[in-house]
């Protein structure tokens, strides 16, 4: 058998055995028909709670023991619920780029959380499952803990980034990757290659603090609540290509 065969090559000529990001095979079971429901029960009991003060870690233990859930659905309460307070405040911040989208100003700069926004693009290209959630960010469940390792969707992932910055007319965009998280170097460069066939003027930092280093930015892509609460305003690109993109898609709203 040829070992390349169910392999895809990426732009340095190397190749990946296909991989599904965020895929998980019970999720056909959680997130559709009567268990759907039952999770957006939980995601109202949490929101409530929320509203009352209550941390979010405690709020949603308290509710996945109630509703027996599994660990995927108990992550889809942690990412996916908000007070409302948090809610209308992430809203507004994405509310302002927004204004300027439809009225077809140019975006000078917009600084990136670098794998924030390459992980939910390979769960996308890989069917897998996303979420727009309360807030409107749209977030997946890969939960990949400090590991990465580039796949056969990475380079498509990279594509649509860039692409999207294009379509909204980007002059530069920074990417901002955390340092320790193996195979940034790695992501770094093959970013920058592919940013070659693009309009957009791109730049590329391994930090060791990517959250610190987008808090009081304005126009800020992520999906991290954190960095949202602490952006001055935040670019709504993944739901814009989530929105915009003509494969097979599996979103969930919450």
């Amino acid at each position: 058998m040829n070992n390349t065969e169910n392999r895809v090559m990426d732009c340095f000529g190397e190749y990946h055995k296909v991989v599904n990001r965020g895929y998980d095979p019970d999720d056909i079971k959680s997130f559709k028909g009567e268990r759907l429901v039952k999770i957006m029960d939980a995601c109202a009991d949490v929101k409530y709670l929320l509203n009352m003060g209550y941390k979010v870690k405690p709020a949603t233990t308290f509710v996945a023991d109630h509703y027996a859930l599994s660990e995927r659905e108990r992550l889809v309460l942690a990412r996916g619920v908000a007070a409302t307070k948090d809610i209308v405040l992430r809203k507004e911040k994405t509310a302002k780029v927004e204004y300027k989208i439809l009225r077809g100003e140019e975006i000078d700069i917009v600084y990136i959380d670098g794998f924030n926004a390459i992980i939910p693009m390979e769960s996308l290209l890989s069917g897998s499952v996303l979420f727009t959630c309360q807030d409107g960010a749209i977030r997946d469940l890969a939960n990949l803990r400090g590991s990465y390792k580039i796949i056969d969707k990475t380079e498509g992932a990279i594509r649509l980034l860039l692409s999207a910055l294009d379509d909204l007319k980007v002059k530069k965009a920074i990417f901002h990757l955390d340092k320790p998280v193996s195979n940034s170097g790695r992501l770094k460069t093959m970013i920058l290659k592919l940013s070659a066939e693009y309009k957009v003027e791109v730049e590329v930092y391994l930090l060791d603090a990517v959250d610190k280093s987008l808090y009081g930015k304005e126009n800020v892509v992520s999906g991290d609540c954190i960095v949202m609460d602490n952006a001055t305003s935040v670019v709504p690109l993944y739901s814009n290509i989530v929105e915009n993109y003509k494969g097979d898609k599996w979103v969930v709203e919450l």
